[in-house]
């Protein structure tokens, strides 16, 4: 069994055996100063609001880009991409981390701003958990993340990096929700999820920040 958070923006938490953190977020990026404990640390890009690391306690592995990891039974391949759809050249480089943690797959696209080649959709397969930028702007726009969710067949959905008080210049979850045919979604706290308990039809699952920060995650080498 594994517990998924959502800390904002496109921060989440998945905690097993062990606590893996994926992009915190940064104060100089207008984000609330908080502290976040974890065992591992997966940075998708270096913009400030995906790569706060000062914000983490302790020593945790920090990955910051393709490869092949493995990590106390964690299992992480890392996916060069871009940021927008001129293959980086005006916002960067992205990692895309297909994780798999319990036996639960689990895939995290950054701030993907283009199409996936089919080549690379075919290595990521079927995840069972798909983390996908929503808010336009600056990733896919709402009809390509669409398309993408179809052409990877995910489980479970879990949209992210949209409207905040932080980010107020990217659009709110709603057109996307209603493209996929879910508009009235009631946000829950978390996901808990094991191999044997996912749903066998694709699902969304809008998540809401804890009112509490992130707390746990143990070193172990």
């Amino acid at each position: 069994m594994i517990k998924i958070r959502w800390l904002g923006h496109s921060c989440f938490s998945i905690e097993g055996g062990i606590t893996l953190l994926i992009d915190p977020p940064s104060p100089d990026a207008r984000f609330p100063r908080r502290r976040y404990k974890a065992d591992i640390v997966l940075i998708t890009h270096d913009h400030p609001g995906h790569s706060g690391i000062e914000q983490v306690e302790g020593d945790p592995w920090v990955i910051r880009g393709p490869g092949e990891y493995e990590i106390s039974d964690i299992f992480i391949l890392g996916f060069k991409t871009f940021h927008d759809p001129h293959g980086g050249r005006e916002l960067g480089k992205n990692t895309i981390y297909l994780i798999e943690a319990e036996g639960v797959k689990l895939c995290h696209l950054g701030d993907l701003g283009h199409p996936l080649p089919s080549s690379l959709s075919e290595e990521l397969g079927n995840p069972d958990v798909l983390f996908v930028p929503v808010g336009g702007k600056t990733t896919l726009p709402v009809s390509e993340a669409v398309e993408l969710i179809g052409d990877l067949g995910p489980k479970i959905v879990v949209p992210m990096h949209f409207r905040s008080e932080e980010r107020p210049d990217l659009e709110p979850p709603d057109a996307f929700l209603r493209e996929l045919g879910k508009p009235d979604i009631a946000p829950q706290q978390s996901l808990s999820i094991s191999r044997s308990r996912l749903p066998e039809e694709t699902e969304v699952v809008l998540l809401s920040p804890p009112k509490e920060e992130l707390k746990g995650g143990r070193r172990s080498k």
